[in-house]
């Protein structure tokens, strides 16, 4: 049977998703297609020989939109003959294209394949795709009389239902930026990140100095009498300090067979081992990560005790926490050892690739075997994967 293998990955440094941000004159076109061009370059692969390049996204309008990976692939100098296609699993929207392409290269239906993930929050504005405009329909809203929530407010009620402090989110969102700022000044995002001749070399959301008694000055984000009289049992714990921040970033993420990598001179980096995608409660909208967790590792055959890495992405504190505290997963030496989205970002399409360009560093940094990527996704889905470091 043929195998999918990551030959290797990288990102672009994390701008702040808004106009003064230091990647918001890139156009998303131009963004994405840096990384996808750095990666090509890194490698040496011949880009004829690539099948297709299979991107995330979630703000399929405007800027992003008319299929953006197309014009992504050829902005970075892909043949024309080189096809491309867009995918929308909101913010697994670029690890969903990397199990599609591992999948369509385990099945046979491709030799090379780029995966890879764009999102520019200072051009297309989370939700912008909606313009305004019912996206649910009559018999989804009559599914759900009682009505579904912003992800804020589904954040709020994770906190509640695991009984999580604003002190363990603020405490957990500190360390996040501490772990991430230490990572950059012992260079252990050095091999991910390929700067642009424009914007910071590095990420621009970490903030060093933060700490879980500055972040506990911050208002509640998500405050409002409706939902307080709606639930009582929220805690108002949620800030934007214990959130992800809103950001532009692409990755990607170069995926064939070792057959194919030994023919053609690459040496793989990792094997992806196994995917996974779940469906949740759509109220609590966030939880996915936790079955999605129980059903990769099923299908891997493996225990929780075997993964010497996580990357769970943190688009809220209260997230991970409830994960934590379902899986017993090792928050200490084993989750996000190099930060987390609160701290690094979380550009929604491309976060998925970037979790991976991550999980790939860690595992070769601290020498281990398996790592375990998952991702909670608006609606209440997620995605899991399971790599193993070669």
């Amino acid at each position: 049977m043929r195998d999918a293998v990551i030959v290797d990955a990288v990102r672009t440094p994390i701008g702040k998703g808004r106009a003064t941000g230091t990647l918001a004159g890139v156009h998303p076109v131009d963004l994405h297609a840096h990384a996808i061009r750095a990666l090509v370059d890194r490698t040496g692969i011949d880009p004829a020989l690539i099948d297709d390049v299979i991107s995330g996204a979630v703000g399929q309008i405007g800027e992003q939109s008319g299929n953006t990976a197309r014009w992504a692939a050829l902005a970075a100098g892909l043949p024309e003959s080189v096809p491309a296609v867009t995918v929308d699993r909101q913010c697994g929207s670029s690890q969903q294209a990397i199990h599609f392409a591992a999948q369509g290269v385990i099945a046979g239906a491709y030799d090379v394949v780029i995966a890879s993930g764009i999102e520019s929050m200072s051009h297309v504005p989370i939700g912008s795709q909606r313009d305004g405009r019912d996206f649910l329909g009559p018999q989804v809203a009559n599914r759900y009389a009682d009505g579904l929530v912003p992800q804020g407010i589904s954040a709020e009620l994770i906190a509640a239902k695991w009984g999580l402090t604003r002190e363990q989110l603020d405490t957990f969102a500190a360390t996040s930026h501490q772990r991430a700022a230490a990572a950059w000044a012992d260079g252990r995002f050095d091999r991910d990140v390929v700067p642009l001749k424009v914007g910071a070399d590095e990420d621009e959301s970490i903030r060093p100095s933060t700490t879980a008694d500055i972040l506990a000055g911050l208002k509640p984000a998500f405050y409002n009498d409706y939902w307080t009289t709606r639930f009582p049992q929220i805690g108002w714990h949620v800030t934007a300090g214990n959130s992800s921040p809103i950001n532009d970033g692409a990755a990607a993420v170069l995926i064939t067979s070792s057959e194919t990598a030994q023919r053609l001179g690459l040496k793989p980096r990792a094997r992806l081992h196994s995917f996974a995608v779940v469906g949740d409660d759509p109220l609590l909208m966030l939880t996915g990560v936790i079955p999605a967790t129980a059903k990769v590792l099923d299908r891997a055959g493996l225990a929780l005790s075997d993964i010497d890495a996580f990357e769970v992405n943190e688009a809220f504190a209260s997230v991970v926490l409830a994960w934590q505290a379902e899986t017993g997963a090792d928050l200490a030496k084993k989750v996000n050892v190099n930060g987390g989205a609160t701290a690094i970002g979380h550009p929604l399409g491309a976060s998925g690739a970037r979790l991976m360009t991550t999980l790939l560093s860690v595992l070769e940094q601290t020498g281990g075997r398996y790592g375990l990527q998952t991702m909670c996704e608006a609606g209440g889905l997620a995605n899991a994967t399971i790599i193993e470091r070669i």
